[in-house]
């Protein structure tokens, strides 16, 4: 059920949106009438979130750590909506490794996809909006971008440059185009469930007040407000969903 009727036709744009938060957000927004395009590395999660999901209008392979790809991906989006109006930069990795075992080729490819992506996509959506007049660029950080995690200095630094970047554009873009960061604490996504046991998961529960992670449509929830006219003041902001994690020391 629609909760904002400006959301509806609006075009949208979901990078990682094959999968986890990415998926998530896709059918909120399919649910608000919007018109949705997902962008995925993966052709085979791609073809099933199709496949499983009506409403779901178009399903664009790219690496967005590839900025020539990335140009591609936005003029297959133009073809189908002829624009954008609304762009969910989610898409990310991470790896658990101590600082010292990072290879560069790992730093290399977390730091393009969830930084260079970030950018790379924004680039193409803002150019877009600003010719229209208006838009919406909305960036999954994470609460490992506002404070120390052990074993993820390559996405916590990544996801620190995106909250940002996303300052950065605010400032730029005002009062044309709203810029913001959603932080999310944990979320029980398939990456999650990849990087973690069950033991681990609940271990982690338990340092969390709430005393479980988020569901990704608790997330999803977040980024369509953000995007409706009933956030039209929110710019520039980090915005954490985390069940309290980072309210104080546990």
């Amino acid at each position: 059920m629609s909760m904002y009727k400006d959301l509806a036709e609006k075009r949208i744009v979901i990078t990682g949106g094959a999968s986890g938060i990415g998926l998530a957000t896709a059918l909120r927004f399919v649910e608000e009438g919007s018109r949705v395009a997902v962008l995925d590395i993966d052709r085979k999660a791609l073809d099933a979130a199709v496949r499983e999901n009506r409403g779901i209008e178009g399903a664009v392979q790219a690496d967005v750590s590839d900025p020539a790809q990335v140009a591609r991906a936005f003029r297959e989006t133009d073809g189908l909506f002829g624009g954008v109006d609304v762009l969910i930069a989610n898409a990310g990795i991470s790896f658990r490794k101590d600082f010292m075992e990072i290879p560069d080729e790992q730093w290399a490819r977390v730091i393009h996809t969830n930084l260079d992506g970030v950018f790379y996509c924004a680039r193409e959506a803002v150019r877009r909006m600003k010719a229209r007049g208006s838009g919406v660029v909305l960036m999954t950080a994470s609460t490992n971008g506002t404070e120390g995690h052990p074993f993820y200095a390559d996405y916590n630094a990544s996801k620190a440059g995106v909250i940002l970047l996303a300052k950065t554009m605010a400032l730029e873009l005002a009062p044309v185009i709203r810029v913001n960061a959603v932080c999310p604490g944990y979320v029980l996504t398939p990456m999650q469930k990849a990087e973690h046991t069950p033991e681990i998961i609940e271990a982690m529960n338990l340092k969390i007040p709430m005393k479980r992670h988020a569901n990704p449509a608790e997330v999803a929830a977040l980024f369509a407000f953000l995007a409706s006219s009933e956030a039209a003041y929110i710019t520039g902001a980090e915005i954490c969903i985390d069940g309290g994690e980072t309210a104080g020391l546990s």
